[in-house]
């Protein structure tokens, strides 16, 4: 036995010092993770439960359906069957064609196997009292993805481009990186009540400046054009703070040998940009558009407090609609089946940024 633990001393030093945060994170973010697995599998009524533990109910699967398929889906031999009968006449044609030797015998498998699929899908309809998935879910997806791919390369850009500018060991470069990262430090809850002021269409900064031009003042938060807009500038406002510190860091790692010997081969600029910087950055850029993915996934003040996911749901989000199911619709376990299809995103995007990154570098 001693000499096991001798042998392994090592491993079970690091385990040790490990421990605490480790303990940490199978506590705080391992443990609920497998419990909303749980919930999301439960007919999981959040008020009922709460007086009564044993009101939840094993479901299985049947929430995860109910969200992204429907409920009380029947199959109907009679319904769209005229293409069911165009597609049993195209398999009638296939066998033909078999039978005389124009067609081999795995094509018609694929197509026998084609059209079996169509007639089943055709069949398919929602029974007296069902539905075809949640008609709220997919437009809230569509609206997070959209906030989430106009934030994450404005937000990345214009970080990289105060980075560059102020990049110099000045004070007033200092002054002014401080002045940037300020509003990083602001709660969300302070963020949307200075942009709700900036909205207002009476006395809001925009709308003054846009009678000092002439033009008629703009209703940011009520518009169905103008509202998703709206958020994504005051995020971006916000969220610029603390990428622009990772790029001054990654920036001041870049060799200065690099820039000089630029200089004597004459490059401007542009090509030190291009050539020098960019790449330098290749791993930084990747590091914050990551996690911009992940932060921005998960948007929800900014949603709920300046347009309340208006008008006409333009502006709802998946953490705003996950919210609304859980704890005002008291759906606990179609709220948490909700959840896991979010982790799924932000994996999936996260997964998929990594892997263009190493292509890049190869």
């Amino acid at each position: 036995m001693q000499s096991l633990v001798h042998r392994h001393r090592h491993t079970v030093g690091g385990l040790l010092f490990l421990s605490p945060f480790l303990a940490v994170y199978i506590t705080f973010l391992v443990f609920p993770f497998l419990k909303g697995v749980w919930i999301s599998l439960h007919e999981w009524d959040l008020l009922a439960v709460v007086f009564d533990p044993g009101a939840k109910r094993l479901v299985g699967l049947e929430n995860y359906l109910d969200t992204f398929w429907g409920s009380a889906i029947r199959w109907n031999a009679l319904s769209l069957w005229p293409l069911k009968l165009l597609a049993i006449l195209g398999l009638a044609v296939a066998w033909i064609e078999t039978s005389k030797g124009r067609m081999n015998r795995q094509q018609f498998a694929w197509l026998t196997l084609g059209a079996l699929a169509v007639i089943v899908l055709l069949g398919l309809q929602p029974g007296a009292e069902g539905r075809w998935f949640d008609r709220r879910f997919w437009p809230t997806v569509g609206n997070t993805l959209l906030f989430v791919l106009l934030t994450v390369p404005l937000i990345t850009a214009i970080s990289l481009a105060l980075a560059l500018a102020l990049n110099h060991q000045t004070k007033v470069m200092a002054t002014f990186r401080t002045l940037f990262f300020l509003s990083q430090v602001l709660s969300v809850t302070v963020v949307t009540l200075i942009w709700q002021m900036m909205y207002s269409p009476r006395q809001g900064l925009l709308a003054n400046m846009m009678g000092l031009v002439g033009l008629e003042p703009f209703s940011w938060i009520t518009h169905e054009s103008g509202a998703m807009a709206a958020i994504v500038i005051a995020t971006v406002w916000w969220s610029i703070g603390f990428p622009m510190v990772i790029y001054l860091a990654g920036l001041q790692q870049i060799p200065k040998e690099r820039y000089e010997a630029a200089r004597l081969d004459g490059a401007g600029a542009w090509a030190m940009l291009r050539y020098i910087i960019l790449p330098g950055l290749r791993r930084t850029t990747t590091f914050v558009i990551v996690l911009q993915i992940v932060l921005h996934f998960q948007v929800f003040g900014q949603s709920h407090l300046i347009t309340q996911g208006g008008p006409n749901d333009n502006t709802q989000v998946l953490v705003r609609y996950i919210y609304q199911t859980a704890f005002r619709d008291s759906d606990l376990g179609h709220a948490s089946s909700i959840a896991m299809f979010l982790f799924l995103l932000m994996l999936g995007f996260s997964l998929l940024q990594l892997r263009v990154s190493r292509e890049d570098e190869q």
